[in-house]
């Protein structure tokens, strides 16, 4: 709190001893079971004990009536105990630690207001009808608490940083806010358009891309966690607290396919603005107001995940040059614009800028996709998107929409794809390698002909999928590139979206039934909430890297999306 990217209060996950947490746990737990009350965002867990059930609900409210009922907190956390039957033994334990654990926080009893925590000029107050006291070390709260069948408690956690606090009502007035935020989200789901065989998993990905959206700029995130481990014991460890560029295309195109044209707009308005800072380059990653400052630095304080060290905050990428990025700003103005806005006189001038900065820099090796820590090298992925940002760039040109130099970018454009031929296609493997004069497979070339390089069918791209297939497949799952494609220690698994990418390139040739097929295997194993991490071991299904993953969800709406127009259009024929 107050936002993705600020300190933990809470960060068992990396640290369960030092973390801090809050756990409401009945202490004979025999089964667990968790689900999404309908099409929200609100969490049930349903515990099953030896002596009964009890059912707890987490809520993040959503203030639905800001005109009727402005004093809300700036942010609040509900959690509902409700017992369906039995008698149960319930441990209450609240062990905040502000500051990624780093700093002690004033704990003061406020009668009937709850319990406050004091540090800087923030303001955390835990409000409970359950009475609470003092755990031994002084820094949390605890109780013991025996519930009956039909007994509720109610807990609230709201936070307020450098504003008037606010305390919002227990009892009827909690129950009330969690109902209003359901039929919030209920009321937002139904606005999707998708309306295919697999409603439930692409509702729930823009549930989840809706839970990711910084409401106060628009910025959508890459997840809501940092360093947790792309293998389990090992330091490939990254924060993805922020909003990479990449994303742009595939996020700005889900909101407007799916018919949330309200989150698309303002997506596109914070991507167009916070590249106005370092126009006429572009960084990789920037933070959800558009900042550009994200130093990476270690947190020694914590265990890591399962023992998964370093425990890294910010991101080193954004120091990269990854050459991909124009291709998919422009890609996203490019969408913008086909489905009927206009740029104005400036966005116009910074998107034609963006091309001139790609005539610049193409021929200069970089990071890649991959955000590869090592030596630069010249990636057939990222010349390929510095294709796409020319191509597009020269049809805005030909809409009216654009006054950029064409016979430049023409010329350049004809260079980028003589040099793709030539380099990155390796004729003895009848396949594209992730880097030129390579032999190398990249899950990153099967977007080679949804970017509109080459059709799917082209035996070039039709031996790029069987090469990739073969060398990074596993489980129908696809690796991203071999482990010794980066100097990191080895061990990291299939990654989701390049699985999602998989099925688009059966669709783009036409291979519906195998497309279905493999969509529902790659889906299946998303966890019983639907949701799903960055990377996936493809035995046995065990979840690697920062969870739940934009990228992930976002390919899942995309290939779901790719079937529908397909089975749509057959069937207009």
């Amino acid at each position: 709190m107050p936002h993705f990217s600020a300190p933990s209060l809470f960060a068992a996950i990396l640290d369960g001893e030092n973390g801090g947490h809050f756990s409401l746990t009945p202490k004979r737990r025999v089964r667990v079971e968790r689900r999404y009350r309908g099409d929200t965002a609100v969490l049930e867990t349903l515990f099953v004990c030896e002596t009964g059930t009890v059912r707890l609900t987490d809520c993040m409210p959503i203030n639905t009536d800001p005109e009727g009922c402005p004093i809300q907190p700036q942010r609040e956390l509900l959690r509902l105990v409700e017992v369906l039957d039995g008698e149960i033994d319930l441990t209450v334990d609240f062990q905040p630690r502000p500051e990624y654990a780093a700093r002690r926080a004033e704990l003061v009893k406020r009668g009937r207001l709850g319990w406050q925590y004091r540090y800087g000029n923030r303001l955390l107050v835990l409000a409970s009808d359950v009475a609470l006291e003092p755990s031994a070390d002084g820094r949390g709260l605890h109780a013991e608490v025996r519930a009956k069948a039909g007994q509720r408690l109610h807990f609230s956690v709201c936070f307020t940083e450098g504003d008037v606090a606010t305390f919002p009502l227990l009892g009827e007035a909690a129950e009330e806010r969690v109902a209003a935020t359901c039929h919030w989200w209920e009321r937002w789901s139904r606005i999707c358009r998708y309306q295919g065989p697999y409603r439930a998993q692409v509702v729930r990905s823009a549930i989840t891309l809706k839970l990711l959206d910084y409401a106060l700029s628009g910025a959508v995130l890459a997840a809501p966690t940092a360093s947790l481990p792309e293998n389990i014991g090992g330091s490939r460890n990254w924060d993805y607290r922020f909003c990479w560029l990449r994303d742009a295309a595939f996020t700005y195109r889900s909101f407007m396919d799916l018919g949330y044209t309200d989150e698309a707009s303002a997506f596109l308005e914070w991507l167009l603005h916070s590249t106005r800072l370092t126009w006429p380059e572009l960084q990789v990653l920037y933070a959800a107001h558009g900042e550009i400052d994200i130093d990476e630095t270690e947190l020694k304080q914590f265990s890591g995940y399962r023992g998964s060290r370093p425990v890294r905050i910010g991101n080193g990428a954004q120091d990269q040059l990854q050459l991909d990025v124009y291709g998919e700003v422009v890609l996203a103005a490019y969408d913008y614009v086909l489905s009927g806005g206009r740029l104005d006189p400036f966005e116009r001038r910074m998107v034609a800028g963006l091309g001139h900065t790609v005539c610049r820099l193409w021929r200069k090796a970089d990071e890649g996709i991959w955000e590869i820590r090592d030596i630069p090298r010249h990636y057939t992925y990222s010349k390929l998107m510095c294709w796409v940002a020319l191509d597009r760039l020269l049809q805005l040109h030909e809409k009216g929409q654009l006054s950029i130099p064409v016979a430049k970018f023409y010329r350049e454009r004809a260079a980028l794809e003589q040099a793709i031929n030539a380099r990155g296609f390796n004729a003895s493997l009848n396949s594209f390698v992730g880097a030129f004069d390579g032999d190398q497979a990249d899950g990153s070339l099967l977007l080679m002909a949804r970017r509109g390089f080459l059709d799917a069918r082209d035996p070039r791209m039709v031996g790029t999928y069987d090469f990739i297939e073969r060398e990074l497949g596993r489980n129908g799952l696809i690796y991203r590139y071999h482990t010794d494609y980066d100097p990191l220690p080895e061990g990291e698994g299939a990654f989701w979206a390049c699985s999602f990418w998989a099925v688009d390139c059966l669709i783009e040739q036409g291979r519906m039934d195998e497309a279905r097929e493999r969509f529902e295997h790659v889906a299946g194993f998303a966890n019983e909430l639907g949701l799903m991490a960055e990377e996936l071991e493809p035995d046995s299904g065990l979840f690697c890297g920062n969870f739940p993953q934009a990228y992930s969800h976002l390919a899942l709406i995309d290939a779901a999306m790719g079937m529908e127009r397909r089975r749509v259009g057959r069937e207009e024929t």
